[in-house]
């Protein structure tokens, strides 16, 4: 029923449409519409002592209407807020012909349709700031209608435009109808102008690394194919920038940094998305000590740049991101969540191991896997407030350098926030030797059907053969550290337009 009442309103809009254009006039004009001010503006300056504001041009959409005679009230809402417009009948239309207001005013115009407005602002009788409408444009007539959000007294939202499938398809609707989610990806772009800044004040400089790649590198990961038709080649989409940002620390840049969209052709959930951004810094002469300390600087700062504090409520739980966090050894913190030491195990004890645990693990997996698999299952849930985990085994980390205490070890760091990863770093792997050993163990892998184990890159070791500085390398998903800084519980809710299964087209709109 709700289907065939919306068909016969898109009905009703369309000949609306017809009829404007039969006055002359055009729905969607492409002249320039002199906007100089908006909603927050004059909230902010209008000052009713001194009558300022007698001039304002303001173009937004109609969100509500109160149609009284020769008199009416809209609501306005532009990209900043609403405000709200007096529309009389005499001022919009000064001559004999009344027909802006009287049939396209009153009969023609809807609720979605964007309009502007040029008047002066004033205060009504009742106390609301409005602004007194001397000319009414339409700009853009709307054909579907809008969802209607009705908020009572006590703040109950009734009607709302709630259901996930439905704001995630419909990003544009989800934004003029519940105007806070705007403000999360207000925040999401302090986020990142934040840290650009911290980089940039670290003597960084920012780069651009190839998204299609001969050989997918810097993680273990399943990536996406396509072919390139002019090389007749496979191309892949990036699952990670590392290999390429180290180049260019082989090059000589003392510091590189990259905002990147990178691919996993993996499964999907709420912290979980295909395509997702990832920033990535690489510093000469530093290793992951020192890096632990920048990133905690730097999350304190971002925490207070967006929120005004290093507390945020993430989940139900305050978690305050003031330097300096809890760091655990991976192996101590398996020790002490799951009761096992499973430091020299082989791939046959760890196997037996989490048979003993109940931890569930494919035939593919080798001791790194198999270890990670019993620290995701006992461990990390445990980890709320940020704690890095350190010093991982060399069968989890092919791409970083040995401990300098522990050659069974590596000097890497992952940064855990209510339970999820946010950061991965490294003292990075500058022997070639070493490394290309630890490509072949990742090709053994491959070959053993884990489909998500690393290719091996000649030119990469080539390129570590020149020569590559002692380094420290950070990568961390700003999807997640924007769920975590804007209190977001699924990381649809942080990406414009998260990735959907296809929509299914009904006949009508086929037709249409």
């Amino acid at each position: 029923m709700a289907n065939i009442e919306r068909s016969e309103q898109e009905i009703l809009r369309r000949e609306s449409l017809a009829k404007i254009k039969e006055l002359g006039i055009d729905p969607y004009p492409a002249a320039l519409y002199p906007v100089n001010e908006t909603a927050r503006g004059i909230a902010d300056k209008y000052d009713p002592e001194k009558g300022n504001l007698q001039d304002v041009c303001i173009a937004g959409r109609i969100m509500s209407r109160r149609i009284m005679g020769a008199a009416s009230f809209m609501e306005l809402q532009d990209a900043t807020g609403r405000i709200q417009v007096y529309v009389k009948r005499d001022d919009i239309c000064p001559g004999e012909d009344k027909t802006l207001y009287n049939t396209v005013f009153k009969k023609l115009l809807d609720i979605g349709d964007i309009i502007g407005i040029k008047g002066f602002a004033f205060i009504t009788q009742t106390g609301q700031l409005s602004i007194h409408a001397r000319e009414l444009v339409l700009l853009s007539k709307s054909l579907r209608v809008l969802p209607i959000v009705k908020t009572d007294a006590d703040g109950t939202v009734h009607d709302g435009f709630a259901d996930p499938e439905l704001r995630y398809r419909q990003r544009y609707v989800d934004l003029i109808v519940n105007p806070q989610v705007k403000e999360v990806f207000v925040k999401r772009a302090k986020i990142i102008a934040t840290m650009r800044e911290y980089f940039n004040a670290a003597g960084c400089l920012e780069v651009e690394t190839p998204i299609l790649q001969a050989i997918p590198g810097g993680a273990t990961a399943r990536p996406f194919i396509t072919h390139h038709n002019a090389l007749d080649i496979p191309l892949y989409m990036r699952i990670a920038n590392e290999l390429y940002l180290k180049r260019l620390i082989v090059g000589g840049y003392d510091g590189v940094y990259e905002f990147a969209k990178d691919f996993r052709n993996e499964g999907m959930d709420k912290t979980h998305n295909p395509e997702f951004t990832c920033m990535e810094i690489y510093v000469a002469y530093k290793d992951y000590l020192w890096m632990m300390e920048f990133v905690e600087k730097m999350l304190e700062k971002v925490a207070l740049a967006v929120n005004g504090s290093t507390v945020v409520n993430i989940a139900g739980n305050d978690v305050d991101f003031k330097a300096p966090y809890r760091r655990i050894g991976i192996l101590d913190a398996i020790k002490e969540y799951a009761g096992v030491d499973v430091k020299g195990m082989d791939v046959a004890q760890l196997r037996a191991t989490c048979d003993k645990l109940h931890v569930e693990y494919a035939p593919s997996m080798g001791v790194g896997k198999l270890i990670d698999a019993i620290f995701g299952e006992y461990c990390e849930k445990h980890f709320v407030q940020p704690t890095f985990v350190i010093d991982y085994p060399v069968e989890m980390s092919p791409l970083t350098k040995r401990h300098r205490t522990d050659p069974t070890l590596t000097e890497r760091f992952e940064l855990f926030v209510c339970g999820k990863e946010l950061a991965n770093a490294y003292s990075e792997l500058n022997d070639p030797i070493d490394q290309l050993e630890r490509f072949e163990e990742q090709a053994k892998l491959k070959a053993g059907g884990d489909d998500e184990a690393m290719f091996i890159d000649y030119d990469f070791v080539r390129a570590l053969e020149y020569g590559m500085p002692p380094t420290s390398g950070l990568g961390m998903g700003i999807d997640r550290l924007t769920m975590f800084m804007t209190g977001q519980t699924t990381i649809q809710d942080v990406l414009f337009f998260p990735q959907m299964r296809p929509e299914k087209v009904t006949k009508k709109e086929d037709e249409e």
